[in-house]
């Protein structure tokens, strides 16, 4: 599957969500979804996890 056809998906998906349980409900799902694609990323090792805390506390690296 391209990105396209994944984002579509997922646009689908939200509309649904909003549409049948309101806009808190998609908020929810959306944050949901967010928090699954980066958990994934660091699982595959696309992110590292130490950077990431680092730009996070406002510890950058020019390397």
């Amino acid at each position: 599957m391209n990105a396209t056809v994944v984002g579509m998906g997922v646009g689908a998906l939200l509309a649904v969500v909003a549409v049948t349980l309101g806009f808190w409900a998609f908020v929810v799902v959306a944050v949901f979804m967010i928090v699954g694609g980066v958990v994934a990323r660091i699982v595959t090792g696309d992110i590292d996890f130490r950077r990431l805390l680092d730009v996070l506390r406002g510890r950058r690296s020019s390397s």
